[in-house]
């Protein structure tokens, strides 16, 4: 290309040098011989005119003009009479006719002005004669009037071939000069400029295709200081970009705080175990350790002795295990190894070993120390499971088992196969409630909320679903697994944001939402005081949301709860109590917690239309909802005959199929 470039630059400059020296040439040679012309026009006019002053005749002159003609045969020389000479002393023969014939020689005479014309070989100089002072001695003109015309045609072959040859010349050297010019620049440009960035460009081909950013850039002492600087700062850039891209690198299969194995690369070496293994008819044995109570360290101690507490844990599993083992932080406070060769007693082994190292240890603060344990689960290949699927689900129940049967022990799966199945059903759902999670298909839907007496939505209740396809699931299908495995305030956290949002984006402003809570969320008290600010981010009035709470909700750390529910009730929220009439205590808890809306168990209201005993029930919970100040919501109605009927009992709000099942969004009522 460079190549290319230079020699189409340098017949473009040639061409150029050579018209503009042919134009230079043709107007030297029209400059030199216009001037050449004058001055012999000059010297014929004085010759002649010294001639006529000793009162020399026509034909002396005429002899005068031959012999000039003769000692220049290059040169032809006439002398034409003016109109005032011809008017004076007669015409000369021939004239007429010539000046009748001559435009250029007729407008000389006339117009009394210098005329060059130029022909290919020989330029005719017409120098007109005014008539001056000393002419009138011998002719009758007026000053300025034209007496005559000298008429020179002048060859111009010499002269151009005098000055071709001085230009050619010239032309010739500056093509000469402009090649060598043209040579250097083009080495100068190749080696110094092409070439480095040639060396560059294929140095980011080699870098693009493979990702080798070991590949560095040539830069020789002398390139150009912008090419070698270019040079320079592309490979300072390959080595921030090297050094980034080892550590994300690292990253991709390390845990940055602990520095072992991370979930996403345990799960590729559990899978190249399990080929291993079944190519060669192998065992081994997984263990998963998740630590017990860990939160507490965290909220007591803050979470930086919380990532020290880790860092020690993951120590002394390396410590504890082979070389050959694999351990890996699988995120949060969870631990696995995977234990190649190792069969399922001396599994249990490792695992107990591990377990009592682990509460043996203990965690030196700046405040004095603590201690802490953890739970172990251990599953073997292939009496487990067969695939790394299977062996992880098998893996979580055996921890979870620990879990409930005490924590700080090791556990692995039951030979009960109705616990087994009803474990790992768990576990299923809740490898499946972690991918809806992860993609993000836990979507909110509205039910409606009426009011009795006018028909019109006062509010609506927030319900989670499970997008599969081109389905939803209902909470009823996974809210037990996702409470047993932990998963409950995760969910409970995305429903409340997205109902917000579309709540922020909904036409009528007065409308609340109701949000169930579940007991991991309601238990999380610093969580619970964070809820007005989460509100008040989307411009929502703190009074347009109701949270509501269960018994199950509020008897675990009831003291808590209600400190929580003034607290937050002081700030605007307000309070519902689902699922009410179901205990035996539901009474009892009106008097407790301040709430403001109590809801009526659905399995009351179904019936009451056809069952006495469910209509007492539903009026008298009106009535003593109404003594406290209370507002009632029925759940459940599905017909007009229990609407009116709850309308006469005076319930104040309600919901059901009756109308409106829950839609995916607010806009659609």
């Amino acid at each position: 290309m460079l190549i290319v470039l230079s020699a189409t630059v340098l017949t473009l400059t040639v061409l150029l040098v050579f018209g503009l020296s042919s134009f230079v040439e043709k107007r030297a040679v029209n400059n030199l011989a216009k001037e050449e012309a004058r001055q012999t026009a000059q010297l014929v006019f004085q010759s002649l005119y010294s001639a006529m002053r000793k009162g020399w005749t026509k034909t002396e002159i005429a002899e005068i003009i031959t012999r000039l003609n003769l000692s220049s045969p290059d040169l032809k020389i006439n002398v034409y009479r003016g109109y005032p000479v011809i008017k004076q002393f007669g015409e000369i023969v021939g004239e007429k006719a010539i000046r009748d014939h001559d435009v250029d020689l007729n407008l000389a005479l006339l117009r009394g002005k210098e005329a060059l014309i130029v022909h290919e070989n020989e330029i005719r100089y017409l120098y007109p004669v005014a008539v001056k002072t000393e002419c009138q001695v011998c002719h009758k003109a007026d000053l300025g009037a034209i007496n005559g015309v000298v008429d020179i045609t002048y060859p111009v072959n010499k002269l151009k071939v005098s000055l071709g040859f001085v230009v050619s010349s010239v032309v010739g050297s500056f093509t000469l000069i402009m090649i060598l010019l043209f040579a250097l620049t083009y080495f100068v440009l190749r080696v110094f400029v092409a070439k480095p960035i040639s060396s560059l460009e294929e140095v980011m081909k080699d870098v693009t295709a493979d990702a080798n950013f070991g590949k560095r850039v040539f830069h020789g002492r002398g390139w150009a200081r912008e090419i070698r600087n270019l040079g320079v700062y592309f490979n300072n850039l390959l080595s921030t970009v090297q050094d980034y891209h080892s550590k994300l690198e690292e990253y991709t299969v390390r845990d940055p705080l602990t520095d072992l194995y991370n979930r996403k690369k345990f799960a590729d070496f559990v899978k190249s175990e399990v080929q291993r293994a079944k190519r060669h008819d192998r065992c081994f044995t997984l263990i998963l350790l998740d630590m017990d109570n860990f939160k507490n360290i965290n909220d007591t101690f803050g979470h930086p002795i919380g990532d020290l507490a880790l860092k020690e844990v993951a120590n002394l599993l390396i410590q504890e295990t082979r070389n050959t083992d694999i351990v890996a932080r699988l995120g949060g406070d969870k631990f696995a190894i995977l234990l190649p060769e190792t069969e399922r007693e001396p599994g249990e082994d490792v695992a107990e070993k591990l377990r009592a190292s682990l509460a043996a240890a203990s965690l030196d603060l700046p405040v004095g120390h603590t201690r802490f344990h953890g739970s172990f689960g251990f599953v073997s290949f292939p009496e487990d499971g067969e695939d790394f699927e299977a062996l992880s689900v098998a893996m979580d129940m055996a921890m979870y088992k620990a879990k409930r049967g005490g924590k700080n022990r090791v556990s692995s799966l039951s030979a009960d196969d109705d616990a087994s199945e009803r474990e790992m059903s768990i576990f299923k759902k809740g490898k499946f409630l972690r991918m809806a999670l992860n993609e993000d298909r836990v979507e909110p839907f509205f039910q409606p909320i009426i009011n009795v007496n006018t028909g019109k939505p006062y509010a609506f209740e927030v319900l989670a679903r499970i997008r599969e396809e081109n389905a939803y699931i209902t909470a009823d299908e996974f809210i037990e697994a996702a409470e047993e495995l932990g998963m409950a305030q995760e969910i409970d956290e995305r429903i409340f944001i997205k109902g917000l949002k579309a709540l922020s984006a909904f036409k009528d402003k007065d409308v609340r939402l109701f949000f169930n809570l579940s007991a991991k969320t309601m238990g999380d008290l610093k969580h619970m005081r964070k809820l007005p600010g989460q509100i008040e981010l989307y411009g929502i009035a703190l009074d347009r949301i109701v949270l509501e709470i269960t018994e199950r909700e509020a008897l675990p750390h009831f003291k808590e709860i209600m400190d929580v529910i003034s607290e937050l009730r002081a700030e605007g929220l307000a309070f519902a109590l689902d699922d009410f009439g179901s205990g035996f205590s539901s009474f009892i808890y009106l008097k407790y917690l301040e709430i403001d809306f109590v809801k009526i168990e659905g399995s009351f209201v179904r019936h009451m239309a056809t069952d006495k005993n469910d209509h007492i029930v539903v009026k008298h919970i009106s009535a003593m909802a109404k003594e406290f100040g209370i507002e009632t919501v029925a759940e459940f109605v599905e017909d007009e005959l229990t609407h009116d009927l709850l309308q006469e009992l005076g319930v104040d709000y309600a919901q059901g199929y009756h109308y409106s099942v829950a839609m995916k969004n607010l806009e659609g009522f």
